[in-house]
């Protein structure tokens, strides 16, 4: 009897076992372990499908090009972020908490969730006509923000404390990220709560 080749074998049962809706996560899990590990640069359909350990065909069932693979992961970010901002808006007592709250919940996303983070910001990832939903997870996230800036400040301000805001918080992210701040700062982490709690007890 031939000898059976384990390792072929385990990825003939892999592509076979993912149905339709598995196979979508798979990839955009596949594609989020690449760019983690390798850089977004290693992404491609093929280099995605062999992470998944699926055929080079199965990516085009649910993706037809690379952009359109990225994007998913994209609008993926985006809605996570709405959802991370969302609960920590609800668990704050006051507005000002809330949005001291929300900010730290921002930069903690990034630095929790770099693939994500770095994927979701990219110029041409981000037009709307592109991903119409993709622009209306981003637009629920910023809302998050905008809302409670809204219970805040007073209306002539609240749109310049929410660019403000959101620009701290993602500034420092990016910061973070890129190690800019490694040099600068004994504990990253300590000093983003304490710019939260700052910024934020100036408009109280």
């Amino acid at each position: 009897m031939r000898a059976v080749d384990v390792r072929n074998y385990a990825l003939v049962v892999a592509r076979t076992n993912y149905h339709h809706g598995a196979l979508r996560e798979a990839l955009l899990k596949a594609t989020l372990e690449l760019i983690e590990t390798e850089g977004i640069g290693a992404v491609s359909l093929r280099q995605v499908a062999r992470t998944a350990g699926v055929s080079p065909g199965a990516p085009y069932h649910h993706f037809p090009d690379r952009a359109a693979l990225l994007t998913a992961l994209a609008d993926e970010g985006f809605r996570l972020l709405a959802d991370a901002l969302t609960e920590a808006h609800e668990k704050a007592a006051t507005p000002t908490e809330a949005l001291e709250a929300i900010l730290n919940a921002y930069v903690e996303f990034a630095r929790e969730n770099p693939a994500y983070f770095r994927i979701m910001f990219r110029p041409e990832l981000t037009q709307p006509h592109k991903s119409p939903t993709g622009a209306e997870a981003g637009e629920a996230a910023f809302a998050v923000l905008g809302n409670t800036v809204a219970e805040c400040v007073p209306a002539a301000e609240r749109d310049v404390v929410a660019i403000a805001m959101w620009s701290l918080a993602h500034g420092y992210a990016l910061l973070w990220l890129d190690g800019q701040l490694d040099h600068r700062v004994a504990d990253p982490a300590a000093l983003s709560h304490r710019v939260a709690a700052l910024v934020t007890t100036l408009i109280k």
